[in-house]
């Protein structure tokens, strides 16, 4: 038998629970304060669902669950390895939200704002910042195409970064239309935007050149990748470049509007700026995206975007939908690598007793619980040794029945 956790998922220690438990709380509390409810679906989604789900790359990380009993010798004798699986995993939470609006939208109020806070899977090559298993904390708000739903995505997300004394961040924002809209001016065919964008997506990491290179490769027109280095040579960006680099430059307004009113509602208490190259890797993104970029961790902490068209594929009609989702695992990363100590957390101490005294403990505990998160534990046979145990795992003190007067601090 194993003792450690599958590959890409892990086992968490006590403080380690603790403050998983304060990061989730905290951000629940910021997003219910602000109106938000919380819904939970399940960890598995019907294969169908998935494979139509536009995740871009996402879909070929699912964790597909194989068929059971005689559907499953079935599915074998075919010999066909697409008839294996029915189920999978969810890769996000916004495939499933769609799926639960879509079923329960009558008794659903419009808009609807919603959280999800729970596990999701991706089959990825386990590394730091990418687990197998992880927890994902989104807000959604369903029924309306109005900018001011991003307006306030943004907010909300950036207060509860902060609630968690995170200041070191920025919110990019662009709009997939302006970014396909300035690719086709340069001359790229529709069928080609996505390949294009997922080079683009890499400018951080590869530099222009490194861009440029992938394109050569894909063998695109000579003329058009030409066209987008000039275009590049113009960096940085504003959205006022925006009506003389697109063909339709329509959502630059859209974008202005939600820049000045995060910029004028924030108060400058964090930075939002305008990224044509941001792109996110979800197929599913309609218009709007945006990330949150920390220097405290390499990559972004937080995405997401509108993606008008995925409730459709369940209902057949159109609801406009936008989402943000805070990256919880980067989050705890920070936290936890930079030594955060959970503000006004009770003090927890062990009480010690001899074993034909537990009544007598207990009744004590209970007092001492009025200030104090209380642990009891039969006398040691070393006690020194113990309560150096104790300390390791974040104990503050200690009380020893019938010696102590007062609760020990552990030193």
């Amino acid at each position: 038998m194993k003792i450690n956790a599958v590959k890409g998922m892990n086992d968490y220690l006590p403080g380690e629970v603790e403050l998983r438990d304060y990061i989730q709380s905290t951000i629940l509390r910021v997003y219910e304060k602000n109106g938000f409810r919380r819904i939970m679906t399940p960890a598995v989604e019907d294969a169908e669902n998935i494979d139509k789900s536009e995740g871009g790359d996402n879909l070929n990380l699912v964790f597909k669950i194989l068929k059971r009993g005689d559907k499953l010798e079935k599915a074998l004798a075919s010999g066909d390895e697409k008839e294996l699986s029915d189920l999978g995993l969810r890769y996000d939470l916004t495939l499933p939200l769609s799926r639960y609006y879509a079923g329960h939208k009558e008794i659903l109020p419009s808009p609807m704002k919603c959280i999800q806070i729970d596990k999701v899977y991706r089959a990825e090559r386990p590394q730091k910042g990418r687990d197998r298993e992880f927890v994902q904390c989104d807000i959604d708000i369903l029924g309306s195409s109005s900018a001011n739903c991003e307006v306030e995505l943004i907010c909300v997300t950036a207060e509860a970064l902060q609630a968690l004394s995170l200041k070191n961040f920025k919110i990019k924002i662009n709009d997939r239309r302006l970014l396909k809209s300035m690719l086709l001016k340069c001359g790229f065919e529709e069928g080609q935007l996505d390949s294009v964008c997922i080079s683009f997506d890499k400018l951080d990491k590869i530099g222009v050149e490194g861009v440029i290179g992938e394109l050569t490769e894909k063998e695109f027109s000579a003329s058009a990748i030409e066209n987008f280095n000039k275009v590049l040579e113009r960096r940085p960006f504003t959205l006022d470049m925006m009506p003389e680099l697109c063909e339709d430059a329509s959502a630059a307004e859209n974008l202005k509007y939600i820049v000045d009113t995060v910029k004028s509602v924030s108060k400058g208490s964090f930075e939002v700026e305008f990224d044509i190259s941001l792109v996110r890797g979800q197929g599913y993104y309609t218009g709007t995206v945006f990330e949150v970029e920390s220097t405290d961790f390499r990559g972004a902490i937080s995405g997401g975007g509108r993606y008008d068209n995925l409730i459709g594929k369940f209902i057949g009609q159109q609801v406009p939908a936008v989402g943000f989702s805070i990256g919880f695992e980067r989050i705890f990363a920070i936290l936890k690598e930079s030594g955060f100590k959970i503000p006004e957390k009770r003090q927890k101490i062990a009480l010690i007793y001899d074993n034909d005294k537990f009544a007598d403990a207990y009744i004590k505990a209970t007092e001492l619980r009025a200030e104090y998160d209380v642990s009891m534990f039969e006398t040691p046979k070393k006690t020194g040794k113990f309560l150096n145990k104790l300390q390791e795992n974040g104990y503050n003190g200690f009380f020893i029945l019938g010696q102590s007067e007062e609760v020990n601090e552990l030193k």
